[in-house]
């Protein structure tokens, strides 16, 4: 059965940045399309970034494009979330989920369709 189990969280300054890291396991990690989604207090799940099962396709939300970069190793079996230039509204739990895809063009931006979720790791910018 496949786990996902987020990393890399914690204090940052306004304008910093931090790397998170979602590693899959029980599964290869490269059936999988992965998925960075945040919550911030009292705000719904929103979505963040996607990346195809090879990494051949990605899609942003527009509250991040040019700032945040996913990527995934999957020799590694992990996927990293290259968060720069962090904004106090970025300040929320991050979450990553995983879906089983069968295609490299396949990415998803809606949290119903994702089956697998970590427990998340707390980003904070501090100002």
């Amino acid at each position: 059965q496949l786990q996902v189990v987020e990393s890399g969280g914690g204090l940052v300054q306004l304008g910093g940045s931090l790397r998170l890291s979602c590693v899959l396991s029980g599964r290869p990690s490269s059936l999988y399309t992965v998925g960075w989604f945040r919550q911030a207090p009292g705000k719904d799940r929103e979505f963040v970034t996607t990346i195809s099962r090879r990494g051949g396709t990605t899609l942003y939300s527009d509250s991040v494009k040019g700032r945040f970069t996913i990527s995934r190793d999957n020799a590694k079996n992990t996927v990293y979330l290259q968060m720069n230039s962090l904004k106090s509204d970025d300040t929320a739990v991050y979450y990553c989920a995983a879906v089983f895809s069968i295609s490299d063009v396949n990415v998803r931006s809606s949290a119903a369709d994702y089956g697998t979720w970590g427990q998340g790791t707390q980003v904070t910018v501090s100002s």
